[in-house]
């Protein structure tokens, strides 16, 4: 299983993500994939993913930050399901001096992501 960052619009109309898996299977039913790279400092302010896709993040290191305040780190050989298609989104930064390689994979809302959320401990 490939670590995984599912963010998503919730019915607030803000972007929230769930950390789990996923497993390669999902990636025979891709519609196309695209290659992109940013030099190291980039940053992208609040957007909306621009369709459904996987970012498969070959190179760099990135803190995720929701509407909500919620941040999260995405790693070299993790991928992030971008799915927060509306909404008040999500912004992004690149940290450290790698730029950042990656591919879009651009899936439908029909097909079957096989995502599995890691199961939370009761507190």
């Amino acid at each position: 299983m490939i670590k995984a960052y599912q963010l998503y619009t919730a019915k607030d109309g803000h972007s929230y993500f769930k950390t789990g898996n996923v497993s390669e299977a999902v990636i025979t039913r891709a519609q196309s994939i695209r290659f992109q790279e940013s030099p190291p400092g980039s940053v992208y302010d609040w957007h909306p993913a621009p369709t459904m896709q996987f970012v498969i993040n070959l190179k760099g290191t990135l803190e995720f930050t929701t509407f909500q305040g919620q941040t999260f780190t995405l790693k070299p050989g993790e991928v992030l399901i971008a799915q927060d298609t509306t909404g008040s989104g999500h912004k992004w930064r690149l940290l450290g001096t790698d730029p950042w390689q990656r591919a879009y994979v651009v899936f439908n809302q029909t097909t079957d992501i096989n995502f599995v959320p890691e199961q939370v401990a009761d507190v």
